[in-house]
């Protein structure tokens, strides 16, 4: 694809300049070249030359304060979803900022206040893939309660054999027995 745009370039000088009989020369040894349709080749022959693609400047909203501000909620919130940390950003600030764990710009902590569920998982990527390659949980808590909590599966039901089973009779007349 390279090769095609550096001939391309190159071939486009010299064909606005030369003469209808020299076109017809080129742009055959170009559709031969190239395989391009005959119509498209004379296109691109014709277009005037593109100006070498500049890198995009990004408008960003969201700096580097307000990623690591962010992050530190997020830490501090047990490193949650997006969309449920986005809902507790402003508690979670106001009580960070009064217990003296966080002090925020008012101009950085409004844009936190306006950032999007979405957003917000895209400026926390970076940080989750450096937590060992995989999201952190808390280990043992469920471990533990599964180990207290009998769990009986289908084939543990042999109690009463299949074919009887038990009833519980409650009049709701109104009257006390």
């Amino acid at each position: 694809m390279t090769t095609r745009k550096e001939l391309v370039a190159a071939l486009q000088v010299r064909y606005r300049s030369s003469g209808f009989g020299e076109r017809i020369k080129i742009l055959d040894e170009f559709v031969a070249l190239t395989g391009y349709h005959r119509k498209h080749a004379i296109r691109l022959l014709r277009a005037k030359p593109s100006a070498p693609e500049a890198t995009r400047e990004h408008n960003r909203l969201y700096d580097e304060a307000a990623r690591q501000a962010l992050t530190v909620l997020w830490e501090a919130a047990d490193r949650i979803c997006g969309k449920r940390l986005k809902v507790l950003t402003r508690m979670l600030a106001d009580a960070m900022e009064r217990h003296g764990h966080l002090d925020l710009d008012p101009v950085i902590k409004a844009r936190l206040f306006q950032v999007s569920a979405a957003t917000i998982d895209r400026m926390l990527a970076n940080a989750r893939s450096h937590i060992d390659g995989q999201r952190k949980r808390r280990k043992g808590v469920t471990s533990s309660i599964r180990r207290s909590i009998p769990v009986r599966t289908f084939a543990d039901w042999r109690d009463p054999p299949p074919g009887f089973f038990e009833i519980d009779i409650v009049e709701h007349c109104g009257r006390r027995a």
